[in-house]
Protein backbone atom coordinates (compact mmCIF):
# COMPACT_ATOMS: atom_id res chain seq x y z
CA UNK A 1 0.00 0.00 0.00
CA UNK A 2 1.25 3.59 -0.69
CA UNK A 3 1.10 6.63 0.73
CA UNK A 4 -0.56 10.16 0.29
CA UNK A 5 3.06 11.49 -0.01
CA UNK A 6 3.82 8.98 -2.31
CA UNK A 7 0.62 9.97 -4.92
CA UNK A 8 1.38 13.68 -4.18
CA UNK A 9 4.84 13.07 -5.68
CA UNK A 10 3.36 10.56 -8.78
CA UNK A 11 1.29 13.42 -9.42
CA UNK A 12 3.21 16.11 -9.46
CA UNK A 13 5.67 14.37 -11.49
CA UNK A 14 2.77 13.32 -14.07
CA UNK A 15 1.77 17.09 -14.19
CA UNK A 16 5.36 18.29 -15.02
CA UNK A 17 5.45 14.99 -17.52
CA UNK A 18 2.07 16.76 -19.86
CA UNK A 19 2.80 19.82 -19.14
CA UNK A 20 6.28 19.32 -20.98
CA UNK A 21 4.86 17.76 -23.44
CA UNK A 22 1.50 19.93 -23.57
CA UNK A 23 3.54 23.07 -23.93
CA UNK A 24 4.93 21.91 -27.65
CA UNK A 25 1.20 21.30 -28.76
CA UNK A 26 -0.02 23.89 -27.39
CA UNK A 27 2.68 26.20 -29.43
CA UNK A 28 2.14 24.64 -32.25
CA UNK A 29 -1.30 25.35 -31.35
CA UNK A 30 -2.32 21.79 -32.01
CA UNK A 31 -6.15 20.74 -30.44
CA UNK A 32 -4.83 18.80 -27.74
CA UNK A 33 -2.85 21.45 -25.96
CA UNK A 34 -1.11 22.64 -23.08
CA UNK A 35 -4.63 21.87 -19.92
CA UNK A 36 -4.93 18.66 -22.24
CA UNK A 37 -2.39 16.70 -22.16
CA UNK A 38 -1.78 17.83 -18.48
CA UNK A 39 -4.83 16.52 -17.93
CA UNK A 40 -4.36 13.24 -20.00
CA UNK A 41 -1.29 12.42 -17.61
CA UNK A 42 -2.47 13.21 -13.92
CA UNK A 43 -5.90 11.02 -15.10
CA UNK A 44 -3.37 8.08 -16.24
CA UNK A 45 -1.49 8.20 -13.45
CA UNK A 46 -4.15 8.83 -10.69
CA UNK A 47 -5.50 5.74 -12.48
CA UNK A 48 -2.90 3.56 -12.42
CA UNK A 49 -2.55 4.37 -8.88
CA UNK A 50 -5.98 3.56 -7.60
CA UNK A 51 -5.65 0.12 -9.51
CA UNK A 52 -2.34 -0.13 -7.65
CA UNK A 53 -4.41 0.16 -4.69
CA UNK A 54 -7.78 -1.63 -5.01
CA UNK A 55 -6.29 -4.12 -6.97
CA UNK A 56 -3.24 -5.39 -4.63
CA UNK A 57 -1.71 -8.01 -4.74
CA UNK A 58 -3.85 -10.25 -7.53
CA UNK A 59 -5.52 -7.65 -9.55
CA UNK A 60 -3.89 -4.44 -9.63
CA UNK A 61 -4.55 -4.06 -13.38
CA UNK A 62 -7.56 -4.45 -13.29
CA UNK A 63 -8.43 -0.42 -13.87
CA UNK A 64 -5.13 0.85 -15.39
CA UNK A 65 -5.53 -1.89 -18.31
CA UNK A 66 -9.01 0.58 -19.51
CA UNK A 67 -6.95 3.42 -19.89
CA UNK A 68 -5.89 2.59 -23.56
CA UNK A 69 -9.04 2.24 -24.31
CA UNK A 70 -10.25 5.17 -23.16
CA UNK A 71 -7.24 7.29 -25.18
CA UNK A 72 -8.43 5.53 -28.11
CA UNK A 73 -11.24 7.56 -27.73
CA UNK A 74 -9.94 11.05 -27.34
CA UNK A 75 -7.26 10.41 -30.44
CA UNK A 76 -10.09 9.46 -32.58
CA UNK A 77 -11.66 12.54 -32.34
CA UNK A 78 -8.28 14.76 -32.94
CA UNK A 79 -8.18 12.89 -36.46
CA UNK A 80 -10.15 14.84 -39.49
CA UNK A 81 -9.23 14.24 -43.19
CA UNK A 82 -8.93 17.91 -45.37
CA UNK A 83 -8.98 17.42 -49.21
CA UNK A 84 -6.51 14.28 -49.36
CA UNK A 85 -4.42 14.37 -46.68
CA UNK A 86 -4.95 12.92 -43.03
CA UNK A 87 -4.37 15.71 -40.00
CA UNK A 88 -4.48 14.95 -36.21
CA UNK A 89 -2.17 11.81 -36.29
CA UNK A 90 0.63 13.15 -34.41
CA UNK A 91 -1.29 14.93 -31.91
CA UNK A 92 -3.88 11.20 -31.81
CA UNK A 93 -0.19 10.00 -30.58
CA UNK A 94 0.95 12.34 -28.31
CA UNK A 95 -2.21 12.11 -26.44
CA UNK A 96 -1.71 8.08 -26.64
CA UNK A 97 1.97 8.60 -25.26
CA UNK A 98 0.95 11.01 -22.78
CA UNK A 99 -1.44 8.83 -21.51
CA UNK A 100 1.09 5.93 -21.39
CA UNK A 101 3.64 8.29 -19.34
CA UNK A 102 1.11 9.15 -17.05
CA UNK A 103 0.68 5.43 -16.23
CA UNK A 104 4.43 4.83 -15.96
CA UNK A 105 4.15 7.46 -13.21
CA UNK A 106 1.62 6.03 -11.27
CA UNK A 107 3.10 2.68 -11.05
CA UNK A 108 6.35 4.03 -9.75
CA UNK A 109 8.50 3.95 -12.88
CA UNK A 110 9.92 7.56 -12.57
CA UNK A 111 13.15 7.46 -14.83
CA UNK A 112 12.29 5.61 -17.64
CA UNK A 113 8.91 7.86 -17.68
CA UNK A 114 10.62 10.67 -17.70
CA UNK A 115 13.29 9.63 -20.16
CA UNK A 116 11.16 8.63 -22.61
CA UNK A 117 9.06 12.48 -22.25
CA UNK A 118 12.48 13.86 -23.31
CA UNK A 119 12.52 11.95 -25.75
CA UNK A 120 9.51 12.92 -26.94
CA UNK A 121 9.87 16.36 -26.67
CA UNK A 122 13.12 15.63 -28.88
CA UNK A 123 11.03 13.89 -31.55
CA UNK A 124 8.14 16.58 -31.56
CA UNK A 125 10.63 19.66 -31.85
CA UNK A 126 14.08 18.50 -33.20
CA UNK A 127 12.43 15.81 -35.97
CA UNK A 128 10.10 18.88 -37.00
CA UNK A 129 13.33 20.09 -39.08
CA UNK A 130 14.43 16.56 -40.46
CA UNK A 131 10.60 16.47 -41.60
CA UNK A 132 10.66 19.68 -43.12
CA UNK A 133 13.68 18.77 -45.04
CA UNK A 134 12.30 15.44 -45.95
CA UNK A 135 9.19 17.20 -47.07
CA UNK A 136 11.47 19.86 -49.30
CA UNK A 137 13.02 16.71 -51.04
CA UNK A 138 10.07 14.98 -52.40
CA UNK A 139 6.82 16.40 -52.11
CA UNK A 140 3.73 14.76 -54.05
CA UNK A 141 0.64 17.50 -55.27
CA UNK A 142 -1.77 16.92 -57.18
CA UNK A 143 -2.28 18.76 -60.46
CA UNK A 144 -5.30 19.92 -62.55
CA UNK A 145 -4.96 21.48 -65.61
CA UNK A 146 -7.51 22.69 -67.55
CA UNK A 147 -6.75 23.86 -71.49
CA UNK A 148 -8.74 24.14 -74.87
CA UNK A 149 -8.51 21.15 -76.60
CA UNK A 150 -5.65 20.40 -79.37
CA UNK A 151 -4.22 17.18 -80.03
CA UNK A 152 -1.16 15.69 -77.80
CA UNK A 153 -1.74 18.85 -76.14
CA UNK A 154 -1.95 16.88 -72.54
CA UNK A 155 1.41 15.21 -73.80
CA UNK A 156 2.82 18.83 -74.32
CA UNK A 157 2.46 19.02 -70.09
CA UNK A 158 3.97 15.69 -69.09
CA UNK A 159 6.95 16.74 -71.14
CA UNK A 160 6.88 19.97 -69.06
CA UNK A 161 6.80 17.93 -65.85
CA UNK A 162 9.75 15.57 -67.08
CA UNK A 163 11.59 18.64 -68.27
CA UNK A 164 11.12 19.95 -64.74
CA UNK A 165 12.93 16.85 -63.03
CA UNK A 166 9.78 15.91 -62.03
CA UNK A 167 7.90 12.02 -61.74
CA UNK A 168 4.35 11.92 -62.60
CA UNK A 169 1.51 9.25 -62.35
CA UNK A 170 -1.47 10.36 -64.69
CA UNK A 171 -4.66 10.29 -62.78
CA UNK A 172 -7.24 11.38 -65.15
CA UNK A 173 -8.25 13.03 -68.30
CA UNK A 174 -10.99 14.08 -70.13
CA UNK A 175 -12.94 16.29 -72.59
CA UNK A 176 -15.90 18.63 -71.40
CA UNK A 177 -17.20 20.73 -74.39
CA UNK A 178 -14.07 22.43 -75.93
CA UNK A 179 -12.22 22.19 -73.08
CA UNK A 180 -9.37 19.30 -72.49
CA UNK A 181 -8.85 18.32 -68.39
CA UNK A 182 -5.81 16.81 -67.06
CA UNK A 183 -5.34 15.56 -63.60
CA UNK A 184 -1.82 14.23 -62.44
CA UNK A 185 -0.34 13.16 -59.37
CA UNK A 186 3.40 14.44 -59.49
CA UNK A 187 6.59 13.65 -56.87
CA UNK A 188 9.68 15.73 -56.81
CA UNK A 189 11.90 18.14 -55.18
CA UNK A 190 9.82 21.82 -53.66
CA UNK A 191 11.92 24.08 -56.05
CA UNK A 192 11.08 21.79 -58.99
CA UNK A 193 7.26 21.93 -58.25
CA UNK A 194 7.53 25.83 -57.86
CA UNK A 195 9.43 26.06 -61.17
CA UNK A 196 6.75 24.12 -62.96
CA UNK A 197 4.44 26.01 -61.36
CA UNK A 198 5.59 29.26 -62.23
CA UNK A 199 5.37 27.89 -65.95
CA UNK A 200 1.92 26.67 -65.65
CA UNK A 201 1.05 30.34 -64.11
CA UNK A 202 2.65 32.04 -67.49
CA UNK A 203 0.67 30.21 -69.78
CA UNK A 204 -1.83 32.52 -71.45
CA UNK A 205 -3.50 29.00 -73.13
CA UNK A 206 -4.15 27.28 -69.64
CA UNK A 207 -7.54 28.38 -68.22
CA UNK A 208 -7.62 26.85 -64.81
CA UNK A 209 -4.52 25.71 -63.02
CA UNK A 210 -4.96 23.39 -59.56
CA UNK A 211 -2.01 22.79 -57.47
Amino acid sequence: MFSLETLILRLLLALVAGGIIGAEREYRNKSAGFRTMILISLGSCLFTFISLQTGYPNNSDRIASNIVTGIGFLGAGVIFKSDDHIKGLTTATTIWLTAALGMGIGAGYYIISLIVCLFALLVLVAFTLLEGWIDRANQIRMYKIVCAYKEGRLKVFEQEIHKHRLKYKRNKQCRTGSDLIGIWEVRGKEKNHDSFIKELLNDSSIKEVEF
